[in-house]
């Protein structure tokens, strides 16, 4: 397998790059991973303009010898290039699949309602530290290139259903766009990071009554890392609800059940949730 890497949204290290390609000549050595000049670029906050981000996209998921697009890095950005991309897939880009997460959610998500590859939530390629022991990526490569289920999300092996996931936000910010696939049917886990809580509730609330969301099977939700406090402007005061009692909250306002908890989000353990069935 040969797996190509872009930075849709912002810039990767080289040295990143050389942990994780490092990595896979020990665990994979049969198999390839190229990162794509374009991932060390940086203009502000972005690994390159607008247009370079879309064509090096372009570039390795149009080119049929690359079996997969293993995003490098969230942040923010591959929104803003996804009316570039989406008319210029070709037939290549349609047999691979592409896995990330966070930012990453707006590619996945439009990839998906046009049935374009297969897509998975996971940990990104950017993702090993220099103390980290790549199990998380190592349950990507075991998923993409061994077709292995140890490091799927445990709820998948039990409950059959198609799934999918995102971050909140990207999710919150997709409702009303023609980037949202439809999750009929679907299992829908989220997680979020480095949010105050109301701000969450706020976001839940955008999801329990998008009329685009009203068919979903059920809610698991991820990890929520990193929450803020409420702010100076919010008085700072306790939100009064737990996590817990949130989900169950707008879930009962959705209508759906909610379905407990998932190994999903922006933690050093980040499962793999396949879209679709498994």
């Amino acid at each position: 397998m040969r797996i190509g890497v872009v930075a849709p949204a912002r810039t990767v290290t080289r040295e990143a790059a050389a942990r994780m390609a490092a990595f896979m000549a020990l665990t994979y050595p049969a198999h390839e991973i190229v990162f794509h000049p374009q991932c060390f670029l940086e203009q502000g906050h972005f690994a390159g303009p607008d247009d370079v981000r879309a064509a090096a996209f372009l570039e390795f998921a149009n080119d049929s010898a690359f079996d997969a697009i293993w995003f490098a890095r969230g942040g923010y950005g591959s929104n803003r290039i996804l009316h570039t991309i989406m008319p210029q897939i070709g037939l290549a880009a349609r047999n691979k699949t592409y896995i990330g997460y966070s930012d990453m959610g707006f590619m996945l998500g439009a990839l998906y309602a046009r049935r374009i590859g297969r897509q998975a939530h996971g940990s990104m390629s950017s993702s090993m530290g220099r103390n980290d022991t790549g199990e998380d990526a190592g349950w990507v490569l075991d998923w993409l290139i061994d077709g292995g289920k140890k490091g799927l999300e445990p709820s998948l092996l039990t409950d059959h259903r198609p799934a999918a996931a995102f971050n909140l936000s990207i999710l919150a910010a997709m409702i009303g766009t023609p980037w949202l696939p439809d999750l009929t049917d679907h299992v829908l886990m989220i997680e979020e990071v480095d949010e105050p809580l109301y701000r969450i509730d706020r976001m839940l609330f955008q999801m329990a009554h998008s009329t685009q969301l009203k068919g979903v099977a059920g809610i698991r939700l991820g990890q929520v890392t990193a929450v803020k406090d409420n702010g100076e402007a919010e008085g700072n005061y306790n939100f009064g609800e737990t996590l817990e009692q949130m989900i169950t909250r707008w879930c009962g306002e959705m209508g759906v059940p909610y379905l407990g908890r998932a190994e999903i989000g922006h933690v050093r353990l980040n499962r793999v949730v396949p879209f679709g069935v498994i």
